[in-house]
């Protein structure tokens, strides 16, 4: 018996690129063009994936690969710093369709981190790789590897240097950074600015797909992991529901699974996409003083992109309409 055919779907990708406070008085108008111009032109590259009839996993792979060599963003060229003055690369990717999912953590030569973890996926026998062994493989994959210099920014060396300066402790993002009249001016106060990247999808196929990338907080532990490469946390994708990236305070959205809490909200409550993101970035994350947002697109199409911040890099594009960007609420 032939299978009803699915509804028809217009694809859409959205973005995120980080949430904070927001610091208008420190903005120009040709900051402010540049954030806007660097997130529009990520979401052109997976909007024409998707216009191209590609994939949802193509399209948010795309995405953040972009986002990653941007130095605007931290993931990539332009991560912030450990303790030790060195770089440790989270990245995950899920498909929505199969469930699998593919991520890494503590890299440090993988150019593309979510190229990585995609290759994780596509080899199959595990979900998360770490360290040498994650770079080993995407080595195998034949992906590009970097020294780990590249992906240093003397922007990013000085936050390193105020944190350490100030004795806070590892910050998010660009903690203490705000303190350094050369870094002033940034639409989101870099004291103040939760630092991963994220794509999230929906293919003509009616396919679903997240793609998350960090290069984690200022000054962290060497070893320490966030919410990114943790599926279910900071990263996760089903059909039967939606598509989650998330941005913020990583242990928080590790201990409340928060990806994954808004598909099973949608799956199990009900709820529709809208409910179960505000349910979890203003309920639930906001209870344990969890702060940042996430993005996510469910089987129907909608976007729904929350924060419990002042602001968020963000924005979306849907085939066959102009992309729109936001940065403050």
């Amino acid at each position: 018996m032939p299978q009803p055919s699915r509804p028809a779907v217009t694809p859409v990708i959205a973005i995120h690129g980080g949430a904070g406070t927001i610091t208008r008085a420190s903005l120009s108008p040709e900051q402010e063009r540049a954030y806007h111009a660097a997130l529009a032109q990520v979401l052109a590259a997976g909007q024409a994936v998707l216009a191209a009839g590609g994939s949802a996993m193509d399209a948010v792979c795309t995405a953040v690969q972009a986002l990653e060599d941007c130095p605007l963003f931290n993931a990539g060229h332009g991560a912030v710093f450990t303790a030790d003055a060195t770089h440790e690369l989270d990245a995950a990717v899920m498909d929505g369709q199969s469930l699998a999912a593919g991520a890494v953590a503590g890299v440090s030569t993988v150019k593309n981190p979510v190229q990585a973890a995609r290759a994780v996926l596509q080899d199959g026998q595990h979900v998360l790789m770490i360290g040498s062994a994650a770079e080993r493989l995407a080595a195998r994959a034949g992906l590009e590897l970097v020294a780990p210099g590249y992906f240093s920014t003397e922007a990013r060396r000085a936050q390193l240097t105020a944190a350490q300066a100030s004795a806070a402790g590892a910050v998010l993002d660009h903690d203490g950074a705000s303190q350094l009249a050369g870094l002033a001016g940034r639409p989101i106060d870099e004291g103040r600015k939760m630092g991963t990247v994220g794509a999230v999808a929906l293919d003509a196929q009616g396919h679903l797909a997240a793609a998350t990338s960090t290069g984690g907080l200022t000054n962290k532990r060497p070893g320490r992991v966030g919410d990114s490469p943790v599926i279910g946390a900071g990263t996760y994708a089903d059909d039967r529901s939606a598509a989650i990236s998330c941005t913020g305070h990583g242990e928080s959205f590790i201990r409340v699974a928060a990806a994954h809490d808004v598909c099973a909200r949608m799956a199990y409550g009900g709820a529709t996409l809208q409910q179960a993101c505000d349910a979890v970035v203003h309920g639930t994350l906001a209870a344990i003083g969890g702060t940042g947002g996430l993005i996510a697109v469910d089987a129907q199409g909608n976007v729904c992109l929350p924060f419990n911040t002042e602001g968020m890099y963000r924005g979306v594009a849907r085939v066959g309409q102009a992309p729109e960007t936001h940065i403050y609420r």
